[in-house]
């Protein structure tokens, strides 16, 4: 969105927003090799059931009657409420207007296939659109899930079973930790990592995997488009800016947490009324925002800098 096009936004009235919030269609996308269009805004499972069920049903409810139709989840969301709240907002139909992602951390077969029908019974679902190996950080971690008896061939095997349409994994911690699980294997039909302003200044997931993923064939879901809110913490961009940056980007879709249904409303209408960024005005953002702090600092979801003050790292289901 344009400088112009933006202050023409804000300016409009309430009512004229939400006209122009109803009335613009979704932008879609197809997945990579899943071959699923979906909306490019995606509901993330986290943050929307921070304030309570009530309200995260409310957010489910008001995206699909706004043209989402990919929902985020996890195991470790809320010890599992995340799952369990799309369980029962899903219900009366509106399931079968929808695509499911869920995620596993556990690595070991007999455990994840364990995992796997607790979240179906969660969801209320016989099968998942989606299913995604999650956050793996440390390359002990790849090594059990492609060990013999590891988790990949509980997913080759649930896939085989239509328990899952489609399988793939989600990270945060470090690209070459991806890079691995791409180098593997070709059965991954998707990646889901960080794409946002700060990225590129430290391990960049932009410049060194979003490259091998769509050579690859993958779908590319991006995540932490505010670095977890740092960015805008900084004021260094605002959050339209972030979005736009990271749907400008080679992805798919934007797995977006989202607390309030206003949220909710805003990011969608900026996605809606939004043009991709120029070469010009994506290289006028990222160095506004290396002129603030970078690294571990703020993507404390990354792996620490030699020498950094040690502590661990960020790891999803874990309070922002």
């Amino acid at each position: 969105m344009r400088r112009r096009t933006f202050l023409q936004t804000a300016a409009l009235s309430a009512a004229a927003r939400m006209e122009l919030l109803a009335d613009t269609p979704m932008p879609t996308a197809t997945l990579g090799k899943t071959g699923l269009k979906v909306s490019r805004f995606v509901v993330g499972g986290y943050h929307m059931n921070v304030q309570g069920e009530e309200n995260a049903t409310k957010i489910i409810h008001r995206a699909i009657d706004l043209g989402v139709n990919f929902f985020d989840s996890a195991n470790l969301y809320h010890k599992g409420k995340s799952d369990e709240v799309y369980g029962r907002a899903l219900e009366g139909g509106r399931r079968q207007k929808v695509m499911l992602m869920t995620k596993c951390e556990v690595y070991s077969r007999d455990g994840a296939m364990k995992t796997l029908e607790e979240q179906l019974r969660r969801m209320k679902t016989d099968y998942l659109d989606l299913w995604a190996c999650h956050q793996v950080s440390e390359h002990k971690e790849v090594d059990q899930i492609l060990a013999a008896n590891g988790s990949l061939e509980a997913f080759v095997k649930a896939k085989q079973q239509g328990k899952v349409r489609h399988i793939g994994f989600t990270g945060h911690h470090d690209p070459s930790i991806h890079l691995r699980l791409l180098e593997a294997t070709d059965v991954w039909e998707t990646v889901q990592m960080p794409i946002n302003l700060i990225d590129p200044h430290y391990l960049s997931f932009i410049t060194n995997v979003l490259p091998v993923a769509r050579k690859k064939g993958l779908g590319v879901l991006a995540m932490k488009s505010n670095a977890m809110g740092s960015i805008t913490k900084q004021q260094v961009a605002r959050i339209e800016e972030c979005l736009k940056f990271t749907w400008s980007q080679d992805v798919d879709a934007v797995v977006s947490g989202v607390e309030t249904v206003e949220q909710l409303e805003a990011n969608i209408l900026t996605l809606k009324t939004m043009k991709k960024m120029t070469p010009q005005e994506i290289s006028v953002l990222l160095h506004k925002t290396k002129q603030g702090k970078t690294g571990s600092q703020v993507e404390q979801y990354k792996v620490k800098e030699k020498g950094a003050a040690a502590g661990p790292c960020h790891r999803d289901g874990e309070p922002a």
